[in-house]
């Protein structure tokens, strides 16, 4: 039976220490291996967004500013850090599982990992819920074996892909970015403000409650349902600013029982780098 792709802190005080857990911060940002260093989950293995679980290239038109890794790269990632296929795999972040956490969660998930779950509230619950804390240098043990990946299981859709199909009723492309951003008002990271033509906006942010935790699965489900409508799952795309936060998304409609939809991972950094269309709102 498949399990929650959430886990809460007490849940995780519970089992921590079996030998079957992994834990993993996938906190990003330019201090967040500084801060890692300095305090972290006990037996918590830092990953890093951009050199481990991304393949960023020197043209950022071609992918985006975190394009996946092949493959072969993501099983050698893996298998260094003794990731095996009866692991039981924690993940965290800094910031609600919208930093890295959920990008790590869809990758495993897309690799076929059975087991993995991101905690729900990230660190701001753990510390909370006085989850032991060090600076200690954890000890990596490689799997004597390569993680074996055939191929990405989950659906993702091209730059050109999405440009035959965003202005297309029979399809719906979901922006989970800032209002701000997509309105097209402010851009703090790409060149070029603006949005998809086509595409609708639902902030990932949206996602969780005052406390910084997930709705509910029922609240999730009736949330975005009213904008699925007779949508097919595999006519639903799901983007962001580099293929990242939309994965907070992606695993948001996972928890709430609904099918998976196509994760567009160029997203907004790769479609505003490709003289594509753009829209920004008028106020």
């Amino acid at each position: 039976m498949p399990i929650s792709p959430l886990i809460t802190i007490e849940e995780l005080l519970l089992i921590y220490k079996n030998s079957d857990v992994l834990i993993f911060d996938a906190s990003s940002g330019k201090d967040a291996k500084s801060n890692y260093e300095k305090e972290h989950l006990e037996g918590a293995y830092y990953i890093d967004l951009n050199t481990q679980l991304a393949d960023i290239k020197q043209d950022l038109s071609h992918g985006g500013r975190h394009p996946l890794p092949s493959t072969s790269d993501f099983s050698k990632i893996l298998t260094e850090f003794g990731v095996t296929k009866n692991k039981h795999i924690i993940i965290y972040d800094d910031n609600n599982g919208s930093n890295a956490s959920a990008r790590f969660w869809w990758m495993l998930k897309s690799a076929g990992h059975a087991k993995v779950q991101v905690l729900n509230g990230g660190l701001n619950s753990a510390k909370k819920n006085h989850f032991p804390m060090t600076s200690n240098k954890e000890i990596i043990s490689t799997a004597s074996e390569p993680y074996p990946i055939q191929q990405w299981l989950l659906p993702t859709i091209t730059l050109s892909e999405v440009e035959r199909i965003s202005e297309n009723p029979d399809y719906l492309v979901i922006d989970v970015r800032d209002k701000i951003r997509y309105d097209g008002i402010h851009e703090p990271i790409d060149l070029i403000a603006g949005h998809i033509p086509g595409a609708i906006n639902i902030p990932y942010s949206e996602n969780l409650d005052e406390e910084g935790l997930f709705l509910s699965p029922a609240v999730l489900k009736e949330k975005y349902n009213k904008f699925f409508e007779d949508k097919k799952p595999e006519n639903t795309i799901i983007h962001c600013g580099s293929g990242v936060t939309a994965c907070h998304t992606l695993l948001a409609l996972d928890y709430a029982g609904l099918e998976i939809p196509k994760l567009y991972v160029g997203s907004w950094s790769e479609w505003s780098r490709n003289n594509k269309k753009i829209v920004k709102t008028e106020n």
